[in-house]
């Protein structure tokens, strides 16, 4: 489970849119009408369909072997993002490493010595488990049961679950998720210890740790490093832990050195059309159509922008 440093001591848990007026009839004609598949309804996306990252609430992860970039969302953990986001101003993470990688589960990074000072950003704060909503929210709401929550969907590219008896929304660990790591008290963790979900999807921990943002590219450079062999999967030399070079907010750098990225949608009646496709998976190859689909393993395209 997402942890701090000290997680030895303790356990956490081991579509088409032909315009952008496009009627209901438009997404009628794209779920019910012939067959296709999500590369080929892809194809038929308008630049209306893909959105960019908000440069505000994007973060570049530097490795040795490229660039991790995370997607932040306010809306759901605003007071974590605002800290994380103090904290890579004032440095915090440059040089520091990811020391930790369980197999089938997370990968984390932060001060292994524990001994780098926080200077201006919070140590902890509350947790930001789940947040009220209201009908302003944008939720595209999958039709399929969940085990974990009365209804899951996306907002705004985040996996998400809701309950409407409670009115209180939260996002989801997906594979990609991105949270802060805290010990057993709920207001031990502040940012300063990052993880990311690299398996099967760890649902168990909704609402129990703070989730703020989500790998939306790079995510093979978390994926595929070495498994730990200590417990839970951290690394017990320093020379298998690896160095982060920088963390920077994409607001903060030259237009230049941006990722030049967008991602599809989840408002749009393209989205509704490729989840479906997702959910009835045909072709020569396969023999049965599943129709359902797991909130996890619903596709959140991204893509590399061309001029």
């Amino acid at each position: 489970m997402p942890t701090s440093n000290r997680a030895v001591r303790f356990n956490l848990g081991a579509l088409l849119l032909t315009s952008l007026i496009c009627l209901p009839a438009c997404a009628k004609d794209l779920v019910h009408g012939p067959k296709m598949t999500m590369a080929e309804l892809i194809k038929t996306s308008t630049s209306a369909d893909w959105r960019m990252p908000d440069a505000e609430n994007t973060l570049y992860m530097e490795l040795e072997k490229g660039r991790v970039v995370i997607e932040m969302s306010p809306y759901f953990a605003p007071n974590h993002v605002a800290n994380v986001k103090a904290l890579i101003r004032e440095a915090y993470f440059d040089g520091l490493s990811i020391n930790r990688s369980q197999d089938n589960y997370v990968v984390q990074w932060s001060d292994a010595t524990e001994l780098r000072s926080i200077v201006k950003a919070k140590k902890t704060l509350p947790e930001e488990f789940s947040v009220r909503y209201d009908a302003a929210m944008a939720f595209t709401r999958l039709p399929d049961h969940d085990g974990f929550a009365a209804q899951v969907g996306h907002a705004n590219g985040f996996p998400a679950a809701r309950d409407p008896k409670t009115g209180r929304a939260w996002l989801a660990h997906c594979y990609g998720m991105v949270g802060a790591g805290r010990d057993n008290a709920s207001d031990s963790g502040g940012g300063a210890e990052l993880y990311a979900v690299i398996g099967h999807a760890p649902r168990h921990l909704d609402r129990n740790v703070t989730l703020f943002g989500r790998v939306i590219h790079g995510m093979e450079l978390l994926s595929a490093l070495p498994r730990g062999k200590a417990a839970m999967g951290f690394y017990d030399k320093p020379e298998q832990t690896v160095t982060i070079k920088s963390v920077r907010i994409a607001q903060d750098l030259p237009p230049a050195e941006r990722s030049k990225l967008e991602i599809l949608r989840t408002d749009t009646p393209l989205f509704k059309a490729i989840t479906e496709a997702q959910r009835n998976l045909s072709g020569e190859w396969y023999k049965k159509a599943a129709n359902y689909i797991d909130l996890c393993n619903v596709p959140v395209p991204v893509r590399v922008k061309t001029e």
